[in-house]
Order: C-alpha cells, then sequence, then structure tokens
C-alpha cells in the first residue's frame, strides 16, 4: 500500500473526530480522552442505553458513520472485533483520513476467528488504500491538538519528541513519565497489530516532521526488514532515533507472539543494523527518556571526560564509581585549578579533588568552582549534584541561573543530577526541571541515569562522525 503522508498529517492534526463504539461500561473512555479537543467531536453509537450517557457528555451521537454532516480527519473504533470489518466500510465510504482501530481479538489471539477477521480487515484496507491504525492498540497522542490515548495524558503544549510504540501501556507511560522529566511529546502513536500502516511508515512520517526533532521507538518486531533499515538510516542521518526492543530474551520473545503476533529476530542482528543505522539502542523505558533528554539539550558530546561538583564526601567515591561503570572518566583536574580552588575551598567536611565535594560551607561558592571546572583542560562535561525537597529554595534558583549562564558560554556538555524528589512533590519538580530546561539544562533523577545518557549521547556523537568520515 502506498502511504499518503497528506491523509497521515490529516489523521494526526486532525479538525474533525468521530469515536465510534464507546460505551458507559469502560467510562466513555475515548469520548472523555477527546474532552480537550478543540475541533469537532462526534459519537457513532446504535445502542440506546448508550446514547443518553454520550449526550451528558455534550457530544453529538449519529447512529452511522455516513451522517457526520463534514469530512472526517480520524475515526476511533471502539466496536467487538465481529463488527469491525463493517466499520471499516462505513470509514472507506465515509473516506476518512485514517481510523485507528482500539478493537483486539485477532491474529494475537492465535484463534481461527481471530486470524480470519484480521486478514479481511488487513486485504480491505490495503485494496481501498485505506490509513488503518492497529488494530488491537491506543492510537495517536498529539497533544497540542488535544488528541490523546488515555484521558490522564496532558494536553496544550507541543515538544520536540516522536514516539512509535507497538505497545499502548508502553505509549501512555512514556508520555507520562517523559513529561514528569520535563521531557514533552510533539506526536505519539501505538500501533498494536501494524496490519497495514506499520512502524516503517511512521517512522517515515515523524522523519518528515519538521516539529518532531528526535524520535523514540518501543518494537517487538519488524514485517519488513529491509525497508525498515533503509527507512531508518534515511531518517537517523537527519535526526536522533532511539529504540528500545522488546523480546531480548527468549522469554519476551514468547510474550511477544501473544502481544502483537511479531516475529522475534536475534538481538545480536537487530544491535548490528540499528547501530549500522546510525540510531540508538536502549533497553528500558527510564534510558529511552534520559537518552533523548541527553541528545535534545546537551551540546554536543566529543569526550568522555566528567567534572563533578555538588556532592558530599561520603558520597565521592560512589559518585566516581558510577561514571566509571559507564564508561566515562572522573579525571584530576590540572593544577592551576587545585591552586585556585585553595585560596578559598575549606576542606572541613569538604574535599576538592573531582569529584568536588563541597560540603555546606562551599556550597556557597559553587559559582567558583563551577567556572573552574568549565575552564579546566581536562574537563569535557560539567555535572552538578543538586536537589529538590532538600536544597533551599533560593539554593535551587542560584543553581538555576549558575547553570543556565555556564550553558550560554560554554561548548562544554552542562547537565544536572536532581536528587531527593519526594513523590508528593512530582509537580514541584516537574516545575524544577522545565526551569533547568529553559536554560538548556537535561537533568536526570539519578547518578547512574545521568551517567548512562551522557554515555550513550557520547557513542550517538561517536556513530554520526563516524558514519560522516
Amino acid at each position: 500500500m502506498k502511504v499518503d503522508f497528506a491523509k497521515l498529517d490529516r489523521a494526526f492534526n486532525p479538525k474533525c473526530v468521530v469515536v465510534v463504539g464507546d460505551k458507559g461500561q469502560t467510562n466513555f473512555m475515548w469520548l472523555r480522552g477527546q474532552s480537550d479537543f478543540e475541533g469537532k467531536l462526534y459519537s457513532v453509537q446504535v445502542d440506546p442505553n448508550e446514547i443518553e450517557g454520550i449526550k451528558a457528555l455534550g457530544v453529538e451521537n449519529y447512529t452511522s458513520l455516513l451522517d457526520i454532516p463534514e469530512p472526517v480527519d480520524l475515526v476511533i473504533v471502539a466496536v467487538p472485533r465481529a463488527v469491525a470489518p463493517r466499520i471499516l466500510e462505513d470509514c472507506i465510504r465515509k473516506d476518512a483520513a485514517a481510523a485507528h482501530f482500539f478493537t483486539s481479538g485477532f491474529a494475537e489471539t492465535d484463534t481461527e476467528e481471530g486470524i480470519k477477521l484480521e486478514r479481511l480487515l488487513t486485504e480491505r484496507a490495503r485494496e481501498a488504500n485505506f490509513h488503518l491504525v492497529g488494530p488491537n492498540c491506543m492510537g495517536i497522542f498529539n497533544p497540542k491538538a488535544g488528541i490523546k490515548q488515555s484521558v490522564r495524558q496532558y494536553s496544550g503544549i507541543a515538544g520536540p519528541v516522536g514516539f512509535i510504540a507497538q505497545s499502548g501501556t508502553h505509549a501512555i507511560s512514556f508520555s507520562d513519565e517523559a513529561y514528569r522529566q520535563g521531557l514533552d511529546i510533539n506526536k505519539s502513536v501505538s500501533f498494536g497489530n501494524g496490519v497495514v500502516l506499520d512502524s516503517t511508515d511512521y517512522l517515515e512520517y515523524f522523519g518528515r516532521d519538521k516539529g518532531i526533532k528526535a524520535i523514540g521507538m518501543y518494537l517487538e518486531g519488524v514485517k519488513d526488514g529491509r525497508r525498515f533499515l533503509k527507512a531508518l538510516k534515511e531518517v537517523a542521518g537527519r535526526k536522533p532515533v532511539v529504540i528500545w526492543k522488546g523480546g531480548r530474551t527468549e522469554e519476551g520473545g514468547r510474550a511477544i507472539a501473544s502481544h502483537t503476533g511479531s516475529l522475534a529476530v536475534p538481538m545480536a542482528v537487530w544491535d548490528a543494523a540499528v547501530r549500522q543505522c546510525g540510531a540508538l539502542k536502549v533497553d528500558r523505558i527510564e534510558e529511552l527518556i534520559d537518552t533523548l533528554k541527553a541528545i535534545l539539550y546537551l551540546a554536543p558530546v566529543y569526550g568522555n571526560r566528567v567534572g563533578i561538583a555538588g556532592g558530599s564526601g561520603g558520597q565521592s567515591v560512589a559518585i566516581a564509581d558510577v561514571f566509571a561503570e559507564a564508561g566515562l572518566k572522573v579525571p584530576l583536574l590540572i593544577q592551576e585549578s587545585y591552586d585556585e580552588l585553595a585560596t578559598f575551598f575549606s576542606l572541613i567536611g569538604g574535599g576538592y579533588r573531582n569529584p568536588i565535594d563541597t560540603g555546606n560551607v562551599n556550597r556557597l561558592q559553587m559559582k567558583r568552582i563551577m567556572e573552574i571546572l568549565e575552564r579546566d583542560a581536562n574537563i569535557d562535561n560539567l555535572v552538578l549534584l543538586t536537589s529538590v525537597g532538600f536544597r533551599m529554595p533560593d539554593q535551587l534558583e542560584r543553581d538555576i541561573e549558575l547553570m543556565a549562564s555556564i550553558r550560554k558560554r560554554t561548548p562544554k556538555p552542562v547537565m544536572v543530577i536532581l536528587g531527593f524528589s519526594p513523590p508528593e512533590a512530582w509537580q514541584e519538580t516537574r516545575d524544577i526541571v522545565q526551569r533547568f530546561r529553559e536554560g538548556g539544562i537535561p537533568t536526570f533523577f539519578t547518578l547512574e541515569r545521568g551517567a548512562g545518557a551522557l554515555k550513550n549521547t557520547l557513542d550517538y556523537y561517536n556513530q554520526k562522525n563516524t558514519a560522516n568520515s
């Protein structure tokens, strides 16, 4: 099937959305999920027992998709699987730009009926060149447009990240967790079984989208490996692509078969192919978020030597171990730096070899300390340790201003480890993270996550330089 990117653009940026088959049993999850959508939202439901609940939401209901009085950009289908072919036929006759089939129970069930129904959907959609998202998926998330995969997702902003996932749970979890950490989505898609539009189609579409600066992916398998790798190499040559591959183990491979029906790929083959295409591979959702954040907001990373300040004496060994185990170096400073530190640094409760353990007294001298690290010829990357819930608010303000000013003038990558964030203070943490991000500073919640993200970003730029040489 030939993908019409203009139709995909209508589906991801719709003006008219229709939800087919939503029910009170699920608390009208799809209609309520689109409550922030500023375009026209309609319902299609034939059950009179459901229509009153739909009207109570303020949504106009019709008994047929064909009766909707305007062109339709996106149809969200939540009907039983036996009804799905009939709804697809209406979508084709209505000339909708695309339809997201939340409906499941197809080939992933490994039943004769499920396989037969999926084949019917696939063949009819391809015959009509109809853009079918799914089935067995959570569909499209565009926060700026107010189109959601879940009612709990945010809206009203457009970030720099495109996210492509076979798993609806991972798509929603990624959007939630990334948002808390200051990484906002531009567009996301959960495509489930991907019987018509597959990961390659979304990769090509996101690759063309100027609002998307970096792409994350969660994949369980690909249907046409040659085509996927060709698209990956082309897109990764223009913008960062980071891939989390499910099914790295035999047990994971078995789970994939029952989830989306994808075939497992030997991991050694997969890893080599991804690397040769210029993309990065990661192993879990936290690493995916951290790596995208680091690539987007750090200055280009070309060295592995790290200067670290802001911890306590007891932390210094652990801090150095974490960065070294990630494949980075925590070197001694040049003598000129030590000479300058000796003029003001109090050794009571602190030390300044590297990591620089400021203690409480020297914390007030953080500006001078970071400027010394910035100038030091043995240091490629700058890391500040601070916290939410432990540092005084005025200290955090000083840290934000200091790191933003350093970021403006130095070519060295600058990052913050933001520790001790109580779960109940997540909104406060999000605000602090956003303040740092506005100054061009990515933040990470643990030493391990920060070190791993920095090393992955160094690998990304090394791969990029090798490909261009």
